[in-house]
């Protein structure tokens, strides 16, 4: 693994600390939620509708997934820490590219997979009584987009820290 460039996480860059902790919190959040709402419906679909837990029902409430939308947050402090390193960092490189595309599969696959399948839930729950056949069908999608998103995050992750090439 290659030394990080001359003071590029040095005590006296403390912006470029500040925006290297936002930017790992937002993954985690964003990637987090993701892997969350896998495991949450793999257990309602187990579960059933019928059996299904008092917090699967308040996780599956209608509303926006606001922690998975900080995944939009990633790329755009990830820029700034770019911006920011004086020259250390730069967009062209290997590591950052590929990170750059890998987020972007994400972004694309949660807005176009999870997301959709994760509202068709919560539309279902709500009304009181899904259809089961949806639902299994629906949580399976969700749980699978989930895993394949957490596993694109783990790979992200070796990518920024090794930054290879």
């Amino acid at each position: 693994m290659p030394p990080p460039p001359a003071g590029l996480l040095a005590a006296d860059k403390a912006g470029f600390d500040l925006l290297l902790i936002a930017h790992v919190a937002a993954a985690l959040v964003g990637f987090g939620s993701l892997v969350t709402s896998g495991i949450q419906a793999a257990r309602l679909a187990r579960a059933g509708p019928g059996r299904a837990t008092p917090t699967l029902w308040q996780y599956f409430a209608p509303g926006v997934n606001w922690a998975g939308r900080t995944l939009y947050l990633v790329p755009l402090l990830g820029f700034a820490l770019l911006a920011d390193s004086n020259g250390g960092l730069r967009l062209g490189e290997a590591w950052a590219v590929a990170g750059l595309a890998l987020w972007s599969g994400a972004a694309v696959a949660a807005e176009g997979v999870l997301w959709p399948a994760e509202r068709r839930i919560q539309a279902g729950l709500a009304v009181g009584a899904p259809d089961g056949t949806a639902l299994r069908r629906d949580c399976r999608v969700v749980e699978v987009a989930g895993a394949l998103l957490g596993a694109v995050f783990l790979v992200a992750t070796v990518l920024m820290v090794a930054r290879p090439g």
